[in-house]
């Protein structure tokens, strides 16, 4: 079976787990969905086309490196962060006035003034001028219109206990349900014009401000990252690679630049059809976890009590479709190993020979 072996190294590289946040951690190897889009992307493909991948290698040294991070709150907070008011009330970016700083973990307060760092006297007012809005919406609220709804809902009462004792008088009871439309009709437009007041001077206004934290974060970085990659897919589309694989300039952020020193289309053969009882991998790789749960693995050795070190199981993202515009990714259960042997006859397990005494162990996910 033909398919297109990549070899390439990365001086520095972070493959980005989606789960982690404050320590952003990275994959081992990068996941199927990165070499994919990346193959795509020098390929300037517009739309999916299937391959599988195998994917393996090795890396120097892990370091974490320290960030800056900026991040806005789902809600505004009076006592903490930093407060903003954004260029855009419709768009979260960078796009902002600074308006003021909080300067302790607690007990601090941009509308009464209570230690903060003041940017923006003008804009703080305004935010301050805001609050007093709110607090008069809330005081009209209570003293105006509950009492109005109240009146109209006791008003209803009375015409239902009065449509009760007049079943028999059919002109007597269209004259009670025309008034309680009238009342429902009232009660109606005092809400929406409420809402709408509300709306128009508080919080239309109030969302141009939003609540910035700022602080360090840490990124997981690998060092000298040595792959070899293999991608099988449609003659064209393998073709297409090896043409085009020059454009590949980056695999995981993009800064994370590629030294493409192999790239070929080159003959795998399945593991049954070669000679020997198992094959030696001496590099890492993702394997499907089928094949370990068939016991075609033997682990690089034991912990006590006979357990068996088998390696870090990851559920990778490969491809995706629109569901309900939604990206659903469809997952590929692996597992990371180093340093492990196959049987001789495991499923979807090939052997690329470089020579009678190198190969590289390929399983396509």
């Amino acid at each position: 079976m033909k398919v297109v072996r990549i070899k390439l190294t990365q001086e520095m590289a972070h493959y980005r787990r989606e789960e982690t946040v404050d320590n952003k951690m990275t994959y081992p190897l990068p996941p199927l969905s990165t070499v994919i889009g990346a193959l795509h992307k020098a390929c300037r493909y517009q739309e999916y086309h299937p391959m599988d991948i195998s994917i393996q290698g090795e890396y120097g040294g892990l370091i974490r490196r320290v960030y800056y991070d900026s991040c806005f709150l789902n809600s505004l907070q009076n006592d903490r962060g930093c407060l903003v008011k954004m260029k855009n009330a419709d768009m979260l970016s960078n796009a902002f006035d600074i308006v003021a700083e909080a300067k302790k973990a607690q007990g601090n307060d941009f509308r009464k003034g209570i230690t903060i760092q003041v940017y923006n006297k003008e804009l703080l007012n305004e935010y301050r001028q805001l609050k007093d809005v709110y607090d008069e919406i809330t005081k009209l609220k209570s003293e105006k219109l509950k009492p109005y709804l109240d009146r109209i809902k006791q008003e209803k009462q009375t015409l239902k206990k009065v449509k009760e004792s007049s079943k028999e008088n059919v002109s007597k009871l269209e004259e009670i349900k025309q008034k309680e439309k009238e009342l429902s009709c009232k009660e109606k437009r005092a809400k929406e014009k409420f809402k709408q007041y509300e709306q128009d001077n508080y919080q239309i206004p109030i969302s141009k401000f939003k609540t910035l934290t700022r602080g360090p974060k840490y990124y997981e970085i690998l060092t000298d990252v040595q792959l070899i990659l293999h991608v099988k897919a449609d003659e064209d589309v393998m073709n297409d690679i090896v043409d085009n694989i020059r454009n590949l300039t980056a695999l995981g952020r993009g800064e994370d630049f590629v030294n493409v020193e192999e790239c070929k289309i080159v003959d795998i053969q399945l593991v049954q059809e070669e000679g020997g009882e198992y094959y030696q991998c001496e590099k890492s790789a993702f394997i499907g976890a089928n094949v370990f749960l068939e016991d075609q693995i033997i682990p690089e050795g034991t912990l006590r009590e006979g357990i068996h070190i088998y390696g870090t199981r990851y559920l990778l993202n490969k491809n995706y479709e629109i569901k309900e515009n939604k990206r659903v990714f469809n997952k590929k259960s692996v597992v990371y190993t180093s340093n492990f042997q196959i049987m001789n006859g495991a499923t979807n397990v090939f052997i690329d020979r470089l020579n009678d005494e190198k190969y590289y162990i390929v399983n396509l996910l």
